[in-house]
């Protein structure tokens, strides 16, 4: 079905300078439509994240399954075509990235395929890797699991460390010692990630080793009562086996500017003009942070059309220059400083859908500025944000 402008939709597209023109109504497809859909997600994926989806092992499923679709739609022409009205930030310019079977249809299960997953229903719903024969042995050394009954608990553990896996925030490294496996920390065996949550007192076995019972809770909600050594073993057997490193910013600037470097990044602190109410009422505190590679006024460009700019205009507030960034490592780690005060609101799109912007936060202003003081000095890394206090403060203090 093809939407009809009104006229305050013809009057915002003026605004933009954008003429629009009366089409007589398409009848679709059921393929056309799907592809246009498909299109749609992996648009409203670049417009929050502000890059195209990428491959990736340790990129999120979704998002590997849209980059793979992203790939078929610029390879096959038809696709191109009947997306191209649609592509407003050019997404189909790039080459695609993987080799592409012929297909006649984008459907996600073969998609899905393509990058090694299948969907499977166990006792708690999920998406799982195909694991390797390597891997199921390992499993096999594993001590037998229970479900686990307070995942809910642990949940919101394994989501974060994802997260900060996809922004580069952690790295997942080959696991090398026992001395690793501590209360806290994270690995990946038998194709699972798997957290350390407890660690009862250490004793010598038979063999006169150091050993431990392990509380340890797996990302498919289960868990196990297993023995350090256990865990140990089934690390060093399964070849994918991984230690998940802990979260750290990484070289956010380089060592050495070179002449006639130009900045590389622009941190941006925006306040909303929305008139959702809880954005009215907090107006002085509520602001959305980024980092852009272009100009400010071009990212805020057609701010009322978007919803990550809560569909309404935005005014600049700050705005911080930067030379010889990594910004995709910068905006995760503030948005991580700032992640108690993330802002939870809902934003219907110009299509009636509901989203939920991310890069908004409650935060005052001078906080803001001195993040970016210690960004400068390199100190950021070491806190986080207090809402209570509304100040920083250092990790574990």
């Amino acid at each position: 079905m093809v939407k009809e402008f009104t006229d305050e939709d013809d009057a915002l597209l003026a605004e933009l300078g954008v003429e629009v023109e009366t089409k007589k109504a398409v009848m679709r497809t059921p393929r056309e439509e799907r592809i246009i859909a498909g299109f749609e997600e992996i648009k409203r994926f670049a417009e929050e994240h502000e890059r195209e989806p990428q491959h990736s092992e340790e990129r999120d499923i979704f998002e590997r399954l849209y980059a793979v679709r992203l790939d078929r739609i610029r390879e096959l022409q038809e696709c191109r075509e009947l997306v191209e009205p649609l592509d407003e930030t050019g997404l189909l310019t790039g080459a695609a990235k993987v080799p592409l079977a012929d297909a006649e249809e984008l459907d996600d299960d073969a998609l899905l395929a393509e990058l090694g997953i299948e969907v499977e229903a166990p006792p708690i719903t999920e998406l799982k890797h195909v694991r390797s024969t390597a891997e199921k042995k390992a499993a096999e050394e594993i001590a037998s699991r229970d479900r686990c009954e307070d995942f809910e608990t642990f949940k919101p553990l394994f989501e974060q460390v994802q997260k900060e896996l996809s922004s580069s925030l952690r790295e997942t490294r080959r696991f090398e010692l026992k001395a690793e496996i501590e209360p806290g920390r994270f690995f990946i065996v038998g194709g699972q990630k798997a957290y350390v949550a407890e660690m009862g007192e250490k004793f010598s076995n038979e063999k006169g080793h150091t050993d431990a019972r392990l509380r340890v809770i797996f990302d498919n909600g289960t868990e196990s009562n297993m023995l350090m050594r256990s865990l140990q073993r089934a690390l060093n057997k399964d070849e994918a086996g991984r230690r998940i490193t802990e979260p750290t910013a990484g070289p956010l600037f380089s060592d050495q500017t070179i002449d006639g470097d130009e900045a590389s990044g622009t941190i941006y602190v925006l306040r909303s003009k929305a008139d959702h109410p809880l954005v009215a009422d907090n107006r002085e505190l509520v602001h959305k942070i980024g980092v852009t590679n272009m100009s400010v006024e071009k990212r805020i460009a057609g701010a009322q059309l978007q919803p990550t700019f809560l569909m309404a205009n935005v005014e600049i507030v700050a705005t911080y220059e930067l030379y010889n960034i990594n910004r995709t490592k910068l905006e995760n780690l503030i948005h991580r400083v700032f992640e108690p005060a993330r802002l939870e609101i809902e934003i219907m799109d110009r299509f009636g859908r509901p989203v939920v912007p991310r890069e908004w936060f409650l935060v005052p202003l001078f906080v803001i500025k001195e993040a970016v003081e210690r960004i400068k000095d390199g100190t950021i890394s070491g806190y986080r944000y207090d809402p209570q206090g509304a100040k920083l403060t250092k990790r574990g203090a």
